[in-house]
């Protein structure tokens, strides 16, 4: 079936892109498959990730589809988008049928994007994977790929004001090999290998950042172990329970 919405749609990202004046640093695309199904997955820090996610798999003239929280598709301009990409809603009170959904598009060969923390952090530091992309992976028999994102927090994330306009503001991303679950591996400790993974890309992204705060006011999109501002993983999980 002919793609008639999701090429526009990332016509018009890019286009956006551009008017920000938004710099990429995008490292990796190459372990994106041509062909096949993989399991796609990200640390999650904006609202605006799975944008940047799915960019990875241009190179590859690849399209990614996503699982995102129902309520999004029950937006009036969000919802009638998200259906016409063939993004799959998850209703988290009874998610098998997500689940299904996004086994049988593996199995037709997609790529599925995932944010295992289900959450935006933040604290900007990952938080616990929930095993569902690593069970994905292994019941459709399709590799794991790992990427992190990092600068995305500072276009538009939860608790904080957007700020889209033209500041030059840098995008790191980097993708790592495919992962292959051995066999018999549990989820969960497939899931804490994958976590590590994202780990290392994050930590990857966050060395090469070349912007640093420009002043005390401006250290709220830093981790507060590296010296930021932001909460600490203890506390954004307290403001997490309380929402």
């Amino acid at each position: 079936m002919a793609e008639l919405v999701y090429p526009p749609v990332i016509g018009v990202a890019r286009t956006m892109f551009k008017a920000l004046d938004l710099r990429f640093d995008i490292q990796g695309t190459e372990h994106v498959p041509a062909r096949g199904g993989a399991v796609l997955v990200s640390n999650h820090i904006g609202y605006l990730d799975f944008v940047f996610c799915g960019l990875t798999a241009r190179p590859a003239k690849r399209l990614v589809r996503f699982m995102a929280k129902e309520s999004v598709f029950r937006h009036k301009v969000s919802g009638p988008l998200m259906r016409a990409m063939k993004h799959i809603p998850v209703d988290r009170a009874a998610g098998m049928d997500a689940y299904k959904h996004a086994l049988s598009a593996l199995r037709s060969g997609e790529i599925i994007g995932v944010f295992p923390e289900a959450t935006i952090s933040q604290s900007f530091t990952l938080k616990n994977f929930k095993s569902g992309a690593a069970r994905l992976a292994q019941e459709a028999g399709v590799p794991l790929l790992p990427m992190a994102l990092w600068g995305t927090q500072r276009l538009w994330t939860k608790g904080h004001k957007r700020d889209l306009g033209r500041n030059h503001v840098p995008i790191s991303i980097r993708v790592g090999e495919p992962m292959t679950p051995e066999p018999g591996e549990h989820p969960d400790t497939l899931s804490d290998r994958l976590r590590s993974r994202v780990q290392e890309l994050l930590e990857a992204a966050q060395r090469a950042y070349p912007v640093r705060p420009k002043d005390a006011d401006d250290t709220w999109w830093i981790p507060a172990h590296l010296g930021g501002t932001a909460p600490t993983p203890d506390l954004a999980a307290a403001m997490d329970r309380r929402r």
